[in-house]
């Protein structure tokens, strides 16, 4: 995938997606940004072959989401991620789904998220700022004890405890972290 700042400095946008065409795989999509929410721009982009646009300033999630989408248009047979597996968690992504030993846990949109998240960044510490942003994205008046009520709830309905093999566990003064535990062998 390319992503092209069509106000380049030295070559305009065109010439350069025209060059990197000569390049890039077949399928291979092409999102471009620009300064200027004006439609010419924006029909010059699309016309010299770029598949998606964006004007700036960018939106972090926005831009993962429409280079998610586009790849997941330019590549179908990759399985875009629909089904994640992480132990006994089965992520089921475009239904929103989430199983543990193949029964569907019951979940909220903002709960699978949260836990798609954790599992993504197994080991990782997660700062509180990042989780709010990947999860909650625009909503930015988030009660501070919001965040923590949503955690707690999926540690419980996930049964993430050191006997299930997995824990998640506060980082003081940072965010969150879920540990994959290594299963100790039974003292004979």
């Amino acid at each position: 995938m390319l992503i092209l700042d069509w106000q380049g400095s030295d070559l305009d946008g065109a010439e350069v997606l025209r060059r990197a065409r000569e390049k890039l795989a077949p399928k291979a999509p092409v999102l471009f940004m620009t300064n200027s929410a004006g439609e010419d721009d924006i029909v010059a982009g699309i016309k010299a072959g770029a598949d998606d646009y964006l004007v700036k300033p960018l939106r972090r999630n926005e831009l993962a989401l429409r280079a998610q989408a586009l790849l997941r248009i330019a590549y179908p047979t990759q399985n875009s991620a629909e089904q994640l597996q992480f132990g006994n968690y089965t992520f089921e992504t475009r239904a929103g789904r989430l199983l543990m030993d193949g029964e569907p846990l019951d979940v909220t949109h903002k709960e699978f998220a949260l836990a798609l998240l954790f599992f993504r960044n197994l080991g990782r510490p997660l700062s509180r700022a990042y989780i709010h942003e990947a999860v909650w994205q625009r909503e930015t008046a988030l009660p501070s004890r919001t965040m923590d009520t949503h955690v707690s709830r999926v540690r419980n309905k996930l049964q993430l405890k050191p006997e299930h093999g997995y824990r998640l566990v506060p980082v003081y003064s940072y965010g969150y972290r879920l540990e994959k535990l290594s299963s100790q062998p039974a003292n004979a």
